[in-house]
């Protein structure tokens, strides 16, 4: 019988495919890594055709690797979310390069748009705010500056989408459809409605029709091409790389919060049946539909997190790999005095703040590498800390952070967070959440396990706790040098 589940988890630094049981037990990996370009300063993109080709690479990689699509049961995908992909139905080709979450070129239209008193109704129908980070701003700038979408748009062969839009499109030949997750991160879907809003989309002049069908994260979503493979196999699970996160940390009750550091740091809690309207700009969000029922989540985002490793290691080259960012910071006994705000894409939750810029604080002839890769991690836990405030107010305390995401593996920054929140952390054993949170998905769609809480028994594994330790001197101290650092950006 076929019980292995094909995960493809886009994320925005490289494309990865992994096969999982239904234990949860990673059987088979491939990763390649995506292009980044960025034209102008705060702009990001991605070619919509090289996500396609080299997604499609490694799952016939891993493929092969198990023995073949016949021990294939289902597939499931997770992505980078708010990412915009447009192109042509007839043709299936991309009609301009993607335009990615952290792009900011958007930030005078989203402006325009409060100084016109637009945010307080958008925020209370979609749980968002009118930031570039999401969709719709991404999608009227295509349209109004691209030309091949505007004649798209004009023919009726448009087609907008999500990432894992762009993939069910291209493995199923000619599906489009998006989960309520990823459709909630647009500022299109009112969170407690089935659909699109009209009123929505006319406000940020994106063509309804251009849009993809709404539906559950877990069920019978399409098949693939039996070309592709050479069988139709299953696609069973959908969702948003934070949400499948919160899924594959096992965040199944309200109340549980759970943080990922990967290109970005996203923390979710479990807000149960309703949506939390934020009064502290944190935002509500869809964390998945099943059955036609949705569950909700808060959120706060920060757009750098791992990527700040990643800009000391390949533009400063203060660093070789990122793996040497922990020695570093266990060489010195503190920061000496420098702090790092990782405004490199502006601040996200709870300043929200795009036009805000990196800055390095405190600089002296005493300061060396390992005081500044300290610093940048030290943000980590002070970006963290600032959105645990903001959850607090909106009455959703952490008694206890679960923390996932490749920057998650580094001991020295769980033992910094956990110091600096003066809660616990834990971590679990297998830190790649993301795509573990669509195998459970795609288990449960798929009929390998009756319910998420019996997907998640079964396939989540052991966990490492991290106790606080820092005295409250210390912790005072580190965030006064916060506090005023962010006062200067």
């Amino acid at each position: 019988m076929s019980e292995l589940i094909l995960v493809l988890d886009e994320g925005t630094t490289s494309t990865r495919a992994m096969i999982f049981t239904r234990a949860g037990e990673p059987r088979a990996v491939a990763q390649q890594e995506l292009a980044q370009f960025y034209p102008r300063p705060g702009w990001v993109e991605h070619d919509a055709a090289e996500i396609w080709e080299r997604t499609l690479a490694c799952a016939r990689s891993v493929i092969e690797e198990v023995g073949g699509a016949a021990r294939i049961a289902a597939i499931g995908i997770c992505n980078q979310r708010e990412t915009v992909v447009a192109w042509d139905r007839a043709s299936g080709q991309p009609l301009a390069r993607a335009i990615v979450w952290q792009d900011r070129r958007t930030a005078p239209a989203c402006a325009a748009l409060r100084e016109a008193g637009h945010e307080a109704e958008v925020q209370q129908r979609t749980g968002l705010l009118l930031d570039p980070y999401f969709s719709a701003t991404k999608m009227g700038w295509m349209l109004e500056h691209e030309p091949a979408v505007a004649a798209a748009a004009e023919r009726g062969t448009l087609a907008f989408g999500t990432v894992e839009s762009w993939l069910l499109f291209k493995l199923s030949g000619g599906l489009h459809a998006s989960d309520a997750g990823n459709a909630s991160r647009t500022l299109l879907l009112p969170l407690e409605e089935a659909s699109w809003d009209e009123g929505l989309c006319a406000l940020f002049g994106v063509p309804q029709a251009a849009l993809p069908e709404v539906t559950d994260n877990a069920g019978p979503l399409g098949e693939t091409e039996p070309a592709l493979f050479g069988r139709a196999i299953p696609i069973r699970g959908m969702a948003g790389d934070q949400q499948a996160a919160t899924i594959g940390q096992g965040c199944l009750a309200r109340g549980e919060s759970k943080a990922t550091y990967g290109t970005g740091a996203f923390i979710l809690a479990h807000c149960g049946a309703a949506p939390v309207r934020s009064a502290n700009r944190l935002l509500s969000t869809v964390l998945h539909q099943i059955g036609g029922r949705r569950l909700y989540a808060l959120e706060g985002s920060v757009f750098v997190a791992g990527s700040l490793i990643q800009w000391l290691r390949d533009s400063l080259q203060i660093i070789d790999s990122a793996g040497e960012s922990e020695a570093l910071a266990r060489q010195v006994p503190d920061n000496g005095g420098v702090v790092v705000v990782p405004a490199l894409a502006g601040l996200g939750a709870p300043h929200w703040r795009p036009e805000a810029r990196g800055a390095i604080h405190g600089l002296s002839f005493a300061t060396g590498r390992a005081q500044i890769v300290r610093a940048a991690l030290e943000a980590m836990a002070h970006q963290t800390r600032d959105l645990a405030a903001a959850f607090a107010a909106d009455g959703a305390p952490w008694s206890l952070l679960r923390i996932d995401g490749g920057m998650a593996a580094n001991d020295w920054m769980a033992q910094d967070i956990a110091d600096l929140l003066d809660l616990p952390v834990q971590r679990p054993a297998f830190v790649e959440t993301t795509a573990l949170g669509a195998a459970m998905l795609a288990a449960l769609g798929a009929g390998l396990h009756p319910d998420l809480e019996a997907a998640g028994a079964a396939m989540i594994g052991p966990q490492r706790r991290f106790e606080p330790a820092m005295g409250e001197e210390e912790r005072e101290r580190r965030l006064a040098g916060w506090a005023a650092a962010l006062a200067m950006v």
